[in-house]
């Protein structure tokens, strides 16, 4: 299955997500100390994806 033309860049998939994955929203998390390890995992608080 092919992909539209609106999501590839000029270099292929290069397309800023804005949902993180879990994992992603626990290192962003991490670097900013607001989890530490024996937290819950779910329930984390909102983060934006770094630039």
């Amino acid at each position: 299955m092919s992909q539209h033309k609106s999501l590839q860049g000029i270099s292929g998939l290069v397309v800023k997500r804005n949902v993180l994955k879990r994992f992603e929203r626990v290192e962003i998390l991490k670097k900013r100390g607001q989890w530490k390890a024996g937290d819950r995992v779910s329930g984390l608080r909102k983060t934006k994806p770094d630039a």
